[in-house]
């Protein structure tokens, strides 16, 4: 027997015969319950913080997989979590006594060099991606960890290295194949289902499980121009301001930020400095590295750096540039975020502040610079919505110690609140919390959009079946 945790907060119990019914029917995919040998290492995910224990794992091969997991949850009115295949730093690709649909296996990636299209199924990471896509001279705009899954990404948005060029993750989606909660299969498009197509971008994963994806490519690589100087604590406020000035002009074939941080403890950075507050100003021209250089050249001459590891580099390699500071499972991760109006005086020192409090020297506070061919997509085009914030305020707590939870968790939270006074209103979908204040989120996220989401929410997810995440509640 299987004891399920049901959409009310009930429980159901299922007869052992129908959990086997279920994985007889999948083609390729497997079923893990919590006598299976291989349950502990299924449910675990990126995020050392989170520890839920789902009463079933399916395991995916094949969109049929996918289609029997929806249908077994539905008819058991089961709480059901979906799992693509990377961070998931809110910890919902995971759930308590539910059933877990996990993509992961269906990571297949194919390009079309000629049409510019590459296909992902709902499993892939950004470095599965990446590596198919430079073969061809090719990439998607995507985040800036390769270990990333790209599902969760693309439809909370998607800011990387190439967001200022050719737009979020969600600009680039030309269609998707998605498994709605009726047992449908749907292929949304232009063409088809446009409506869900505009939802898809943006708008999470409220109307299905999206099982491929296709999406744009553009030339880029194989190498590009990588800019990253990392700075002492007492320059912190001086440097965020030359960064401020440096990117109201910057050329829309960088994507940079600057990064509040504490200095790591390894080479190259010299000992006086590990520990300690730093910043680094980090940026990427997407075009020939020459000219990367010459038009970076006005950020990287700022002050005196403690760190230069600036150069042409091979566009994967910047990908996984900072792979190794995220480690899967080793770390307790809670990010939040808030898009900036402006980056006034007063809020550069207020940043300095924050991040001088940390209680662990692996958070930081990302200063996304935003603008470019990702602002320019009228808000009502695409369920993400409005462009317009110059800045985005990507705010890390990262630690290793259960004992830190508390204040680290504190400091997170402090710190969203702190940069009220100059939020343009909501957060990037993909650095959510925990969920909270979830209707203001909402609201402020989606603004005029969200009355359409709701109508679309009704259409193909009436019961809410997927509803961990930015609910939309139908």
């Amino acid at each position: 027997m299987l004891e399920l945790r049901t959409l009310s907060g009930g429980t159901a119990t299922v007869p052992s015969a129908e959990v086997e019914a279920l994985a007889a029917r999948l083609e390729g995919g497997t079923t893990l319950t919590e006598d299976h040998p291989d349950y502990d290492d299924a449910r675990a995910v990126w995020n050392g913080l989170i520890d839920r224990r789902p009463a079933l794992i399916v395991r995916c091969a094949a969109t049929a997989d996918v289609h029997a997991a929806v249908g077994f949850a539905r008819e058991h009115e089961a709480l059901l979590a979906v799992r693509g295949g990377g961070h998931n730093v809110a910890g919902s690709a995971v759930c308590d006594g539910g059933v877990v649909v996990d993509l992961s296996p269906m990571n297949e990636v194919r390009a079309d060099p000629a049409r510019l299209t590459v296909h992902a199924g709902g499993g892939a990471t950004i470095g599965d991606l990446d590596r198919e896509t430079q073969r061809h001279g090719l990439a998607v705009p995507m985040g800036v960890v390769s270990e990333t899954g790209i599902a969760g990404l693309t439809l909370g948005g998607g800011l990387g290295w190439l967001r200022r060029r050719y737009g979020m993750s969600c600009d680039n989606l030309l269609g998707a194949e998605v498994v709605t909660a009726d047992g449908g299969v749907l292929r949304a498009g232009p063409d088809d289902e446009p409506d869900l197509l505009w939802a898809l971008r943006g708008g999470g994963g409220n109307f299905g499980v999206v099982t491929g994806f296709e999406f744009r490519a553009h030339p880029v690589g194989p190498e590009t121009y990588l800019l990253f100087t990392l700075h002492p604590g007492s320059r912190a406020a001086d440097g965020l301001r030359h960064f401020r000035e440096w990117a109201a002009a910057a050329p829309e074939e960088v994507s940079a930020f600057a990064v509040l941080w504490h200095g790591p403890d390894a080479d190259p950075i010299p000992a006086e400095h590990r520990g300690r507050p730093v910043l680094g100003l980090v940026a990427v021209h997407s075009g020939d590295p020459e000219e990367g250089e010459r038009a970076l050249a006005p950020l990287r001459a700022f002050g005196s750096p403690i760190v230069d590891d600036s150069g042409p580099r091979p566009y994967l390699d910047i990908q996984r540039y900072f792979d190794a500071d995220y480690p899967a499972r080793e770390m307790r991760y809670y990010w939040k975020s808030r898009f900036l109006r402006d980056l006034p005086d007063e809020a550069v020192e207020t940043l300095v502040k924050l991040n001088e409090s940390s209680p662990s020297p692996h958070s930081n506070i990302d200063v996304w610079q935003l603008g470019g061919a990702a602002a320019r997509v009228p808000a009502a085009e695409s369920a993400f919505g409005d462009r317009s914030a110059p800045y985005l305020a990507g705010i890390e707590a990262n630690w290793e110690r259960p004992g830190d939870d508390d204040a680290c968790l504190a400091w997170a939270r402090d710190t969203y609140r702190e940069l009220e006074p100059y939020a343009a209103g909501g957060e990037y979908a993909n650095f959510p919390g925990f969920y909270e204040n979830r209707e203001t989120v909402l609201r402020d996220n989606f603004g005029g959009n969200l009355g359409r989401l709701t109508e679309l929410k009704r259409r193909y997810d009436p019961a809410n079946l997927f509803r961990l995440n930015h609910n939309i509640r139908p």
